[in-house]
């Protein structure tokens, strides 16, 4: 890793972001926060933001503390100020944007699903690698592996406190579409968003699943369902979660409103899923559980700095789930952070991320997820829509 004198400013990393909306804010925390938080290598600068609408990007280049303000995004790019590209744009772009960028000599962010099809991701990948052999890093944003708690289980597991694993569950609701008058906005069209619960929900459940575990899914069954296959047309730009309907004029939903699967791990453990946009008074209910043969893990994202263990090897007369309260100086990320107890929220997530990555550039170290984690996702939410397509017949994984 990069060294410097003590007391020196560290060299800085200027970072380029392509989209400002949801995700867009999000990042902009994590880009913000990060060098102010963690000692690092480098600093992290807010160079430029793009976007098609010439105000909007102004403004939000203005609210989130970027320095200029771009309309296209190959410009971005080819800016020398900016060494790191962040891709935060509907899933359609996301392959363009990364390609270009990590054939301009940049380092790059793509948020997640990394693509809209294994075949962009393959892509994806290659670019990701012949970019490697320059000393480009090229990561995937799937967040929720820096929630703390979350972490700390991936370390609980991985140093065999469960044993072999036997099941890995996860569940992720929402409830934003149960409204039928919702509008039709980018995130309900396959041309833009790929899929929909599925690749919004479904994504992170699948890579929890295997990062916590620790490998692979190998195939799956499942099936999907679109409940609502008509909404109203958007009145003027979709927010992609929010936006006003245009008066008497409807469009088809081309994703799915929910998906139901399960599937076998390599080591033959197993695992279900659900995830969907239409679980009435569900916000943002990520959960999940994960039995072995040694003990469980639990963990509920609106708890989000506690983890339920159970370790088996106990006696029975005292065994039983217990509350972790992850917060101390010695779990995942929290060094940086506030004295123990002291909660952190969903927004941190995005500070971790930043931190990550600006370490695996400096140290140049492979980042994770890599490019080549988000292709196995979406080669395992292809794997999904061809069972459902089937009717829920059990569907290998591409490898």
């Amino acid at each position: 890793m990069e060294q410097r004198e003590s007391g020196a400013a560290p060299p800085t990393l200027g970072v380029g972001m392509v989209g400002y909306s949801f995700m867009g804010a999000a990042h902009s925390q994590g880009w913000r926060t990060a060098g102010h938080v963690f000692d690092l290598p480098l600093r992290p600068v807010l160079a430029a933001v793009a976007g098609r609408d010439a105000a909007a990007v102004r403004s939000a280049a203005h609210r989130h503390g970027w320095a200029a303000a771009e309309t296209d995004w190959r410009a971005l790019v080819a800016r020398d100020d900016v060494r790191l590209v962040d891709v935060c744009t509907p899933g359609d772009s996301h392959a363009e944007i990364a390609i270009a960028a990590l054939e301009a000599g940049k380092h790059v962010l793509c948020e997640k699903p990394l693509a809209n099809s294994v075949a962009e991701a393959e892509a994806m990948v290659a670019a990701a690698e012949a970019a490697a052999a320059r000393g480009q890093i090229a990561m995937v944003g799937f967040n929720y592996r820096r929630v703390p708690a979350l972490s700390y289980a991936r370390r609980l597991i991985a140093d065999g406190r469960l044993g072999d694993l036997r099941h890995v569950r996860v569940t992720y609701l929402q409830d934003w579409l149960v409204d039928r008058g919702f509008p039709l906005t980018w995130r309900l069209e396959r041309e833009h968003a790929g899929s929909g619960a599925l690749g919004d929900l479904g994504a992170h459940a699948v890579d929890l699943a295997q990062y916590l575990a620790g490998e692979p899914l190998v195939g799956v069954s499942a099936l999907t369902e679109t409940f609502v296959r008509e909404r109203p047309l958007l009145a003027g730009v979709s927010a992609g979660l929010s936006g006003a309907a245009a008066g008497g004029a409807y469009g088809a939903v081309t994703v799915d409103d929910a998906a139901v699967f399960t599937g076998r791990l390599a080591s033959g453990a197993l695992a279900s899923f659900e995830a969907t946009r239409m679980a009435a008074g569900r916000k943002n209910a990520l959960r999940l559980e994960i039995n072995g043969e040694r003990g469980s893990l639990a963990f509920d994202l609106e708890r989000l700095n506690e983890l339920s263990f159970h370790d088996h090897t106990e006696p029975a007369d005292t065994a039983g789930f217990r509350r972790i309260l992850v917060t101390e100086p010695e779990h995942p990320y929290l060094e940086g952070w506030w004295p123990p107890g002291h909660a952190l929220g969903y927004e941190h997530t995005f500070v971790h991320q930043a931190r990550d990555l600006v370490l695996a550039i400096a140290s140049g170290t492979p980042p994770a997820p890599s490019f080549a984690d988000g292709l196995q996702v979406q080669r395992v939410l292809a794997a999904v829509e061809e069972s459902a397509q089937k009717n829920a017949v059990y569907t290998a994984v591409q490898e």
